[in-house]
């Protein structure tokens, strides 16, 4: 099992966590946002995003932008349906949604205003630079920079409602976790990576689920 990704992507967090969790051994290879080759060569081009899942002769990723794929393909193959309870679909997926389109839509750009500049690699820096304005608007880095204080206001009000939960239970839909969980590891652990950003100290139940899931092993 090999899984191609850029360590600090909210959206390969996941897939990784999901991994250990389950006991399930891997690999994996880091793709610069700048060079895709590797996920591009393999797919034919159908493909160009992470994560890659490389399962011996089969390749998983994302058929769509709000698929999860490749965790339910490891759902079907390892966990026996537990990353996504039949009992809880309807809710569980709109907290997935919300997490994708609202929580790491602030995360991301707080984890970016640093992340881009320790791009050492002037090409490398460069095109991701031009990659995300393609999307979000030239200038879009030093926007989200000038506008850190606001962006992280819009975060901590969202992650208010994960974290009234998470003082009251392990995860957040009982005592095990689901996919939603790993995914909210994710995004925090992409807001958090190399301690750009950190939790507030006053943010007790999400520091708490953090390092409970980092360690967690399925039974």
């Amino acid at each position: 099992m090999i899984v191609y990704q850029m360590p600090h992507s909210p959206f390969c967090i996941p897939v990784t966590a999901v991994l250990a969790a389950l006991h399930v051994p891997f690999e994996t290879r880091d793709v610069p946002n700048w060079d895709r080759s590797q996920i591009i060569e393999p797919t034919a081009g159908e493909y160009y995003q992470v994560p890659l899942l490389v399962d011996g002769e089969r390749l998983v990723y994302e058929t769509r932008p709000d698929s999860q794929d490749v965790a339910r393909y490891l759902d079907t193959l390892y966990a026996n349906g537990r990353l996504f309870p039949g009992a809880i679909e309807g809710p569980h997926h709109c907290v997935i949604d919300f997490l994708e389109n609202e929580v790491e839509a602030r995360g991301f750009k707080l984890s970016d205003i640093h992340y881009v500049p320790s791009i050492t690699d002037l090409v490398g820096r460069t095109m991701t630079i031009r990659h995300k304005e393609r999307r979000f608007g030239r200038g879009c880095v030093d926007q989200w920079r000038a506008q850190a204080k606001e962006i992280r206001a819009e975060l901590d009000s969202l992650l208010a409602r994960f974290e009234d939960t998470l003082r009251l239970r392990p995860f957040l839909f009982g005592d095990d976790p689901v996919f939603a969980d790993f995914l909210l590891f994710g995004v925090l652990g992409n807001f958090c990576w190399n301690e750009w950003n950190t939790l507030h100290e006053t943010q007790r139940g999400l520091r708490d689920f953090v390092a409970r899931l980092r360690e967690y092993r399925f039974s």
